[in-house]
């Protein structure tokens, strides 16, 4: 039995996996902005399950979620930072304000999780984090620049993460999950308050009003929970891993035009030495 904190378990793929995870008999402090949200989960599994509320951006909300967790269970064995949400916005039209708040919980959130648990994880010299990025970061969508750099922002954490925590014995996997049928489309997902006319082609065509995407995204939340337990127990836990059919075909295409732009260049790029 291993105890898994799960930031974002209100809804969509952080609810799945704080199920699938007490399913399998493990214990689960399962979190949310709103406990009441996680009653079902509580009543369900008494005894192996743990709400407790949790702002991510809240310094002392973080201290109390890992210590309640270390005084019910013992410590931290797996940590999955999923909380968060999107921001759509062409570059120019986004808020200053509404910029940090997402960084604030996509990036400074789980780096605040991430170094409640550590302590414990190095002491044991065990331990799993595991960081929900997108596939945004990878393709950077139109209006979704903001969203993109904060995902790809904490995959650059975790990948630094990775050759520092393994030798002491600790994983840290970053997830690109495709499109999944969540609330993300929808009650996870805001926007500028400003639209400028010339992007109506490009980041407009995204905006909550115009997109239709949410309810039909193609990947099975619980599913997606399914292999994130399989990796994290997995005797080489992956320290990238792909969910979604859409993911796999999206990441092999940015991977090949990116080849194809760096060998048009190739020559040029390596032009740039001193000669002697």
């Amino acid at each position: 039995m291993t105890t898994w904190l799960i930031t974002g378990c209100s809804t969509g793929l952080g609810r799945a996996l704080a199920k699938a995870v007490l399913e399998k008999g493990h214990n689960a402090v399962v979190t949310a902005r709103d406990t009441a949200t996680l009653q079902d989960l509580t009543t369900g599994f008494p005894t192996t399950a743990l709400a407790v509320g949790l702002d991510v951006t809240d310094a002392t909300q973080v201290a109390n979620a890992v210590k309640k967790a270390e005084d019910r269970f013992g410590g931290v064995d797996v940590l999955v930072n999923n909380a968060g949400y999107g921001y759509r916005a062409a570059v120019e039209e986004g808020d200053g304000e509404d910029v940090r708040a997402l960084f604030d919980t996509n990036v400074f959130g789980p780096v605040s999780m991430i170094k409640a648990v550590l302590p414990g994880m190095r002491a044991r010299r065990s331990g799993a984090i595991v960081n929900i990025s997108s596939i945004g970061a990878r393709i950077c969508p139109p209006g979704s620049g903001y969203y993109a750099a904060s995902k790809a922002a904490l995959e650059g954490i975790s990948g630094s993460m990775q050759k520092e925590l393994a030798p002491l014995g600790i994983s840290v996997t970053a997830v690109e999950p495709g499109g999944f049928r969540t609330d993300f489309a929808g009650r996870s997902l805001t926007q500028s308050a400003e639209a400028i006319d010339d992007y109506a082609d490009t980041a407009g065509k995204r905006r909550k009003e115009n997109d239709t995407v949410h309810g039909t995204q193609p990947g099975d939340p619980d599913k997606a929970a399914q292999v994130i337990i399989d990796a994290v127990e997995a005797e080489e836990t992956p320290a990238f891993l792909l969910l979604g059919a859409d993911a796999l075909y999206a990441y092999d295409a940015v991977e090949e035009a990116t080849r194809a732009e760096v060998e048009r260049w190739r020559e040029r790029s390596g032009s740039t030495g001193y000669t002697e």
